[in-house]
């Protein structure tokens, strides 16, 4: 088959952090499919058919993805960081897996990109230096029950934790009781960082205590980053030290 799909991470927001690579598979691309807001990020121009979707079609957009490139389009599947994280990769994998066996044929790469979690940590210092894990705190695609026990044994295990979607208008009472959860397995004293539009014009960035930390601190926009035990201030910096006491 001649089509191909690329799915490619546009980063955290700033044109500056789109890979050099993303910007070649954007130029050579007949479509580009994504959720809206990330859809809107790509330039259009003659010979590009940009086609956008709702948050919670990622399958169904997928599947879209690959009959265009079954159909002869160069397509790129869009999404913000990077596509493998909490993403559109494991969606089109998944349309893959219960798709035709022809398009098993087609070319196919995923083309990595800087997450929002790894920018905040670049802007707050290092406070993922050491071991450490990502959690997605929304429970469209789990059941709150399995974040709570995940985030308890991460927790109890001493990492370092980045969250995703961490507070939405529809379930604003679940960030309370992570911060609850962090609060009885980490100590009081335990630096949580806020990261807000990350590499945005408007980014703030907040660190406090796990015990003045607040549910209306965070909101969809914002990526948290719980340090370990180890995790320490130096100077306006945050890090967690290579070795582990």
């Amino acid at each position: 088959m001649s089509g191909w799909v690329v799915i490619a991470g546009l980063g955290p927001g700033d044109a500056a952090l789109v890979t050099p690579e993303v910007r070649d598979a954007l130029a050579e691309a007949t479509d580009v499919v994504g959720y809206i807001p990330y859809v809107r990020r790509v330039t259009p121009r003659p010979g590009l058919t940009l086609h956008e979707s709702d948050n919670r079609v990622e399958v169904e957009r997928a599947t879209h993805a690959l009959e265009m490139a079954a159909e002869g389009k160069r397509v790129v599947v869009v999404s913000s960081g990077d596509p493998g994280v909490f993403a559109m990769a494991s969606a089109l994998f998944e349309a893959l897996e219960a798709g035709p066996e022809v398009w098993l044929s087609l070319e196919i790469r995923v083309l990595p990109g800087i997450t929002a979690m790894l920018a905040a940590a670049a802007r707050l210092g290092a406070p993922l230096g050491h071991d450490f894990c990502a959690i997605n705190l929304s429970d469209n695609l789990k059941p709150w029950s399995l974040i709570e026990h995940r985030l308890r044994l991460a927790a109890q295990a001493g990492f370092a934790m980045a969250f995703y979607n961490p507070r939405s208008a529809s379930r604003p009472h679940q960030f309370g009781e992570a911060l609850e959860i962090l609060r009885a397995e980490c100590g009081p004293d335990c630096l949580i960082s806020f990261a807000r539009n990350v590499s945005k014009d408007d980014e703030t960035l907040t660190t406090v205590t796990l015990g003045d930390a607040t549910p209306d601190m965070a909101d969809m926009r914002t990526v948290v980053i719980v340090g370990n035990a180890d995790t320490r201030r130096v100077g306006p910096h945050v890090y967690t030290p290579r070795r582990a006491e």
